[in-house]
Formats: structure tokens, C-alpha cells, sequence
């Protein structure tokens, strides 16, 4: 794999600080691809060489971390739920203006359906079929609850200053998705 020049990536970063603090601030809808270009100290063209448009370097910001999450889903499933959790909630700690921003804007509602569609697939794979408790549950209905509920708490978390450290959200959640999966 060639290593990207370490100008690329930083530019690159500053457009997407810049993205995420605009929309800290204003509808994304209103935000001017000079708008990113003044806020990331570049120039408009610079955003042409590495993006389509504003809502192409959106969805890349997006797809960026949620294939994080994703690759520490994959080592995650080995563990109990309360210690595969930690992880997650350290990444939304220190992600917090992103998934703060991005779980509260109108400008991009459809992150949170791609987050909920994230943790539903890697919940799937955890559902209880050798036990029989789940045997009247259907598998779509168990999945939304659970992969909702997460959401909602994450949010929740987020929105209210994050209130209980990681580990604590970690234990909390993982005894109630334990519960219900």
C-alpha cells in the first residue's frame, strides 16, 4: 500500500474539522464549499482535488468512522459484552464533536440510520438461538429494539456531557443488551 503524503492527510483532516464545525453551527444545507475552504484555511480548489462535492466529503467522513467501528467490531465479538463496549464509548469519547454533531443535526439525519444499520449487523451475529429464551422473538423486531436502544443511549450520553465514563456506560449497556439478545 503507497503511504499518502503527509500533506494530503492533513489537508484532508482540515476540511473535515472544518465540515463538522460548520455544522456545529449552521444547517449543512447552507454550508458553501468556500465556507469549508475558509474555515480549513485552503483554498476551494484544494476541496475539487480530494471531494466531488460538499455531501461527497460528508459521506467519506462517515464512512471513515464507521469503518473504524467497524474493524474494532471485528475483535470485539470475542469478548463479553461489557468489556467489547469499552472500546466503542472511548471512540465516541473521543469522537465527541463529530458524533455529537452528527447525531444532532438536520443536515445529516441519515447517519443515524447508518449507524443504527451498523450495530444491527453486528448484533445479529450475537443473539442467543442455543438457550431457548428467545425462541418467541423474532429476529428483525430483537434487532431494532437493541440496535435502537443503543443508539438512543449513545445519544443520550452524548447529548447529556457524557455523564458516566466509558467503562461505566459499557457495563450499564452491555447488562442490558446481555438481557435482551
Amino acid at each position: 500500500m503507497a503511504k499518502v503524503d503527509r500533506r494530503i492527510l492533513k489537508s484532508q483532516e482540515s476540511m473535515k474539522k472544518a465540515v463538522i464545525e460548520l455544522m456545529t453551527e449552521k444547517n449543512f444545507d447552507d454550508i458553501t464549499i468556500q465556507d469549508i475552504a475558509d474555515r480549513a484555511n485552503i483554498n476551494r480548489g484544494t476541496i475539487y482535488l480530494h471531494y466531488q462535492d460538499k455531501f461527497d466529503l460528508l459521506d467519506k467522513l462517515i464512512a471513515a468512522h464507521i469503518n473504524e467501528l467497524s474493524e474494532m467490531g471485528d475483535w470485539a465479538c470475542k469478548l463479553d459484552w461489557s468489556n467489547a463496549l469499552v472500546p466503542f464509548f472511548e471512540y465516541f469519547e473521543k469522537n465527541y464533536l463529530f458524533f455529537s454533531t452528527m447525531l444532532a443535526s438536520k443536515g445529516a439525519p441519515s447517519f443515524r440510520n447508518r449507524l443504527i444499520d451498523f450495530v444491527m449487523i453486528g448484533f445479529k451475529e450475537e443473539i442467543d438461538k442455543e438457550s431457548g429464551r428467545n425462541t418467541d422473538l423474532n429476529e428483525d423486531v430483537m434487532l431494532q429494539y437493541a440496535g435502537t436502544a443503543y443508539v438512543g443511549v449513545i445519544e443520550w450520553w452524548i447529548r447529556n456531557g457524557m455523564p458516566y465514563s466509558p467503562k461505566v456506560m459499557a457495563k450499564q449497556v452491555g447488562a442490558l443488551l446481555d438481557r435482551s439478545l
